[in-house]
């Protein structure tokens, strides 16, 4: 979801998964009280743990509350989405589908999505099933998002059809940028081979046989459930993440459906412990499962967990430097990174007002699974740590106060810079009456975007996007300002470039945060007046 980082934003919930927590190494009699501990200091609502030692869950337990004001608390069945944790369901159900000799990890795209295209068509051509999982296809860091962040009214197939419009920012195959959408293809190719659309092979093959029993694909099954956590952000202020916590519409967290194989799983701290015992068993199924001994094979286990392209590394800032990775590299649907000398296994998720981790250990055969209902990712990003240096056998150490005292000055450097943008704005009118920017207009990749002049006021309507409609506000020049009548999306800078003959000749957009998450890719959009080749 994202991508989709969005704050810590999902930019660096990805990148954070490098990274550190709080106070005095954890031993596991005492992790109820570190777990409250944290959740006071960082004001989490609700979080659930699971943990896995020696093949078999040892703790699945939730703290606090499904909802700020509620009763209800968290428990080891609470479901939440699990964001892009779900890439490791969509690459074991493309395993599933190897072992049943039905694909090949290197068979090109084209070979089972005949209709599949790419901007490039040697890329078309070219690109693996193996190249959707592992970010290296040429596009830029989360491409293609906003055809359904925050929303939209796109189906699966058409999200599809568009990534022929998106021009890459790299060459293939030379570099990592994370991006959704190569996983939303192989959600559509997992349908085209299996005769099944993702979210119902994902629930028969996957978590059926794994004794999931609580987690679903499905969005009318999650709203079925009651025992399920609510979003929670901080959006009142500045910059998202420095304001008050506040419960978000519950939609907000919902992946649509034409982005799910992203980032479409709801889970729980009981079902995850069974997912992380599969993990770790390379495929076998726990003792207690019934059926087929295994999920997937032990080879393809191995293959998930191959190191396929290396992801950027840089030394990380004091007071959280300790944390810095020798190695990180982006396997098939999960992340591999180093910490003290030892291989991790893992991934974050985020989705608006919830986020995730999962990390695993192979050298000890531990893992353990962070989830909380808020964006307060400072708690899970020092967990994991803690939980680490515990069982690493390394001094204990304040990871969640390192990792505070980091996300404050990231904070306080945005407020700054984006306060230093509106000091700097110059006095001035826009050149034409709000009339004259009024219009239809069409980016290759999102499609139609209009702007109207209404009751003296222009509006901006994402119109595939339900909700995404909001005022612009006269920043500078030809420069706006969007205010969304849904505070909780990222605003944005709406610039007009007119021609000789003073019409509107283009529309650029850029996020107004300097920390927005990185599905808000507002800089990709370029926009046309509507002419009679819409796309």
């Amino acid at each position: 979801m994202s991508g989709r980082l969005r704050i810590l934003p999902v930019a660096l919930i990805v990148c954070a998964l490098l990274l550190p927590i709080l106070a005095s190494a954890i031993p596991p009699a005492d992790l109820d009280l570190r777990i409250k501990g944290v959740m006071r200091e960082q004001g989490v609502p609700g979080m659930a743990v699971a943990i896995v030692e020696e093949g078999r869950t040892v703790l699945a337990k939730g703290y606090g509350v499904v909802k700020l004001g509620s009763k209800q608390p968290v428990d080891a069945d609470t479901i939440f989405p699990i964001g892009s944790v779900s890439k490791a369901f969509t690459s074991a159900a493309l395993a599933v589908l190897v072992d049943d000799g039905k694909i090949d990890w290197d068979d090109p795209v084209i070979d089972h999505l005949p209709g599949f295209q790419m901007y490039d068509p040697w890329v078309t051509r070219e690109i693996t099933i193996r190249d959707l999982l592992v970010h290296r296809s040429g596009l830029g860091l989360g491409a293609g998002d906003l055809l359904f962040v925050p929303r939209t009214s796109r189906s699966r197939e058409d999200t599809v059809y568009r990534l022929r419009f998106i021009k890459p920012a790299t060459s293939f195959r030379s570099g990592y940028a994370y991006d959704n959408l190569r996983y939303v293809v192989a959600g559509q190719l997992i349908e085209a081979v299996s005769g099944q659309s993702w979210e119902l092979f994902v629930r028969d093959r996957l978590l059926k046989p794994a004794g999931m029993q609580h987690s679903t694909t499905e969005t009318d099954v999650r709203f079925d459930r009651e025992n399920r956590a609510q979003p929670h952000a901080r959006v009142d202020g500045k910059i998202r993440g420095s304001g008050k916590l506040s419960v978000l519409d519950e939609r907000t967290s919902v992946i649509s459906d034409s982005a799910a194989p992203a980032g479409g799983v709801l889970s729980s701290a009981n079902d995850m412990g069974r997912w992380m015992e599969i993990q770790l068993a390379h495929g076998a199924l726990p003792s207690a499962g019934e059926g087929d001994p295994r999920l997937f094979s032990e080879k393809a286990g191995i293959e998930m967990w191959k190191p396929q392209i290396l992801t950027p590394t840089s030394v990380l800032p004091q007071p959280i430097a300790e944390a810095t990775s020798q190695f990180s590299a982006y396997a098939l649907g999960w992340g591999v990174q180093e910490y003290r000398g030892v291989k991790l296994i893992e991934h974050g998720g985020a989705v608006f007002g919830v986020h995730t981790l999962v990390v695993l250990v192979p050298e000890k055969n531990v893992g353990f699974y962070l989830q909380i209902n808020s964006e307060d990712s400072v708690a899970l990003v020092g967990m994991k740590y803690e939980l680490l240096d515990h069982y690493l056998d390394a001094p204990p150490r304040d990871w969640v106060g390192d990792f505070a005292a980091y996300k404050k000055s990231r904070i306080a450097g945005g407020l700054e810079a984006l306060e230093a943008t509106q000091t700097e704005a110059k006095r001035s009118k826009p050149s034409l009456p709000l009339s004259g920017y009024a219009g239809a207009y069409v980016d290759p990749w999102y499609g139609p975007i209009n702007f109207a002049e209404e009751k003296g006021k222009l509006r901006i309507d994402f119109t595939l996007s339900p909700g995404m409609i909001g005022t612009l506000e006269h920043f500078q020049y030809d420069t706006f300002r969007t205010q969304w009548d849904d505070a909780t999306i990222e605003k944005a800078y709406v610039t007009f470039a007119l021609d000789a003959e003073g019409k509107v000749r283009q529309v650029t957009l850029k996020s107004v945060s300097p920390l927005a998450d990185f599905s808000y890719d507002y800089q990709d959009l370029l926009l046309k007046p509507a002419g009679d080749n819409e796309l």
